[in-house]
């Protein structure tokens, strides 16, 4: 084991024992959707992102062909609204995006806000920017093994 390794694990198991509360770093994938991208916020969207002490790792600008969509929501595949997000996500360019900070799943959740971008907290992207329940501007990973399958999905080499 490297001496940086010893002094990180050593550094950790003391705040552990100190009782220390410490953030964990995390990745994340993050997407602004076609209709984001149609009204021009993306830019006002990315500062967001970064005026939140995200790091952005990669970021690419993409049109989904129907089948990248049908892989990338396979999770939706039977469910009534399949198709019609599959359309809307074909519509138009994303921005996918790789982000990382501490705890970045979460912190890229709340800064998204609800699905329901009227039940969306005020500050949120979704408020912001959103339109209805399809149309909502953003997407994030929603747990680290998700996060890591779209990751890997849109950006192989990272």
């Amino acid at each position: 084991m490297c001496f940086k390794k010893i002094i990180s694990k050593a550094i950790l198991v003391f705040l552990m024992t100190a009782g220390v509360a410490y953030a964990k770093v995390e990745k994340t994938f993050a997407m602004i959707k076609p209709d984001a991208v149609k009204t021009k916020v993306a830019g006002k969207i990315i500062s967001m992102i970064e005026e939140n002490d995200f790091e952005i790792t990669a970021i690419k600008k993409m049109t989904f062909t129907k089948s990248d969509a049908e892989t990338f929501y396979s999770v939706h595949k039977g469910k009534p609204f399949f198709d019609g997000l599959v359309e809307f996500m074909t519509s138009g360019p994303i921005f996918a995006i790789a982000l990382e900070r501490d705890n970045a799943i979460a912190e890229w959740r709340k800064l998204m806000g609800a699905t329901n971008h009227l039940e969306a907290a005020e500050g949120t992207v979704r408020k912001l920017y959103a339109t209805s329940i399809r149309h909502n501007a953003v997407h994030g990973s929603d747990a680290e093994e998700t996060a890591k399958e779209e990751l890997k999905q849109i950006f192989p080499d990272l």
